[in-house]
This record gives structure tokens, C-alpha cells and sequence, in this order.
């Protein structure tokens, strides 16, 4: 293990130099899937910065990082491998008019990589994002079990194709629905929540350039009390930051920052119904947005 993975104090720094501010139980559950090789599953509420760890780790270990991305439908064909047919009718028809004599077509010319099969092959390791896994079909998931336990992926035709360097699986949920045991026994798990506001002020800060510590601390504060909210979807860490980008770009082209910041709500909240709630106490929280 690198020694910028050796602690849950070094994974912080680490994860840091790429603008994720992991906080500790995050930390130490990235430690540990990386010290135990298991695959990490993260569940939270959209927009808590699940799928950024997947960016940020292959950031910082500068590996390649392969994305998954779960749907209702998903298949072993989509997700593992499949078997280029155009291909292979080609080579049959070119070997029977040669000599009569059929070709061999399950070799691994034409093998169609798909994102698990290339997570294995890639050399030095990737880090491969299954990203919503919940949106997946449960018979999915058994699809995984095999690649989740021993990072490898059986082919019929061809036998079994194990990792070249151990990847780092970083599995997301969303928790639309429950994940199946057998999937679970075989990951770290860790609940990401939304973060606590002295560390939300230190993202905004870091990825809002122009943005005033104080300023930032107002509009995190405001951002707290609009999750409080009956919401049908409660704003993430991402909107939070899209939040304080747009008003300050609006406040640079002279518009006063209450102002700016009412004008740029569409950043934060993304439902009508949302919209207009928050609206009823719009002065209130744009007074708490303000420094």
C-alpha cells in the first residue's frame, strides 16, 4: 500500500490534495477497503459526494478510473464482456471460402471489453466505479459476486481471467432499494452523510474560488436550513458549490449578493415544487446567506 493510503489521517491529506474533504469515518472505511483489498460500497442521499471518492482516488493514485454506470436492464453483456459476432461471422466466412476448414472465433481477438473485464486487465490496477447500483436489477448483482470476491470474471470459452494488479472498487447507492446481502458480505460499507457545516464551508471555499470565508459560512448556514425543509429533493454538496459559483458570478456583473443569490436558486434546487417553498421564506434565508 502507498504510504499516502498507510493511515485514515494519510487518506484525508491525501483525498485533500484533490479537493475531497473526506472526514474520518470516510477515511478510515477507504483505509481499510484498500488494506483488506475489498471492494468499498457508499450509500447516502444523492449528492453527498459518493461517486467523487471514485474521482478522487484515481486522482491521487493516478490510476485509471473506469465508470459503471447502473440502470434498470443492465446485463453481463453490457457490464463484464461480450463476443464481437460481426467479427467472428466474418473470420468463419473467410476461413470456409480459404480451405473449408472452420476457424477458431473464442479467442480473445474478439473479446468486446466491457467496464468490469477492462478493470482487470488494465495494468498497475484502475479504480472502477459502479455507480448506483440500487437502479440495477437485483439478478444483476449476482452478476458481481464473483468479480467482488476474487477479482476475476469466469468466460466459458476461454476460462478465467483474474486481475492483473488488484483494482479499487468503489460501488454507490442511493438506497432506492435494499442491496442483497450476499453483495454486501462482500464489501467495506460506509453511510455518507450531508457534512457538517464547518467542513461544507472548507468545499465551498476550496471550489468556489472568489467566494469569502465569511460569505461561505452564511450560505452553508442557509443550505442547512433549506434541507430542514419537506424538500423532494434536498440540495448536495454539489449544488451548494454551483450555488455560490453562479451568485458570484452575478455579484462580479454588479448584482448585490442577496439579490445575486435569489437569482441563482435554480442552482440549488432543481424541482418546482422546491422552488416555490423555499420561496415562501426566501428573505429569511437569503438574510441568513448573507454575511
Amino acid at each position: 500500500m502507498s504510504d499516502r493510503y498507510a493511515s485514515p489521517e494519510s487518506v484525508q491529506g491525501t483525498l485533500a490534495e484533490a479537493r475531497y474533504f473526506a472526514d474520518e469515518g470516510l477515511a478510515t472505511a477507504i483505509f481499510l477497503s484498500e488494506a483488506l483489498g475489498k471492494p468499498l460500497l457508499l450509500e447516502g442521499e444523492p449528492g453527498v459526494g459518493k461517486t467523487e471518492v471514485a474521482r478522487a482516488l484515481a486522482t491521487t493514485t493516478r490510476r485509471e478510473l473506469i465508470r459503471l454506470q447502473c440502470y434498470e436492464g443492465l446485463d453481463a453483456s453490457q457490464a463484464l464482456y461480450e463476443w464481437n459476432y460481426a467479427r467472428q461471422l466474418l473470420q468463419l466466412r473467410a476461413s470456409e471460402r480459404a480451405d473449408g476448414a472452420l476457424a477458431e472465433i473464442y479467442t480473445p481477438e474478439f473479446l468486446l471489453e466491457r467496464p468490469l473485464l477492462r478493470a482487470l486487465r488494465v495494468a498497475g490496477g484502475a479504480v472502477i466505479l459502479i455507480d448506483e447500483i440500487d437502479r440495477a436489477d437485483a439478478e444483476f448483482e449476482a452478476f458481481l459476486l464473483e468479480f467482488l470476491s476474487d477479482f476475476q470474471i469466469t468466460i466459458p470459452e476461454l476460462g478465467t481471467v483474474r486481475a492483473e494488479a488488484t483494482p479499487m472498487v468503489i460501488l454507490t447507492s442511493n438506497r432506492t432499494r435494499e442491496l442483497h446481502d450476499a453483495l454486501k458480505r462482500r464489501c467495506m460499507y460506509h453511510w455518507i452523510d450531508f457534512p457538517e457545516p464547518q467542513r461544507e464551508r472548507r468545499i465551498v471555499s476550496a471550489l468556489a474560488p472568489g467566494v469569502t470565508d465569511a460569505a461561505a459560512a452564511a450560505l452553508v448556514a442557509a443550505v442547512a436550513r433549506v434541507r430542514e425543509l419537506p424538500l423532494l429533493k434536498k440540495p448536495g454538496i454539489a449544488e451548494t458549490v454551483e450555488w455560490a459559483r453562479g451568485a458570484r458570478i452575478l455579484e462580479e456583473r454588479g448584482a448585490a449578493w442577496p439579490a445575486a443569490l435569489r437569482r441563482s436558486l435554480g442552482l440549488l434546487l432543481k424541482d418546482e415544487e422546491d422552488l416555490a417553498r423555499v420561496a415562501a421564506e426566501a428573505d429569511d434565508l437569503l438574510a441568513l446567506a448573507s454575511p
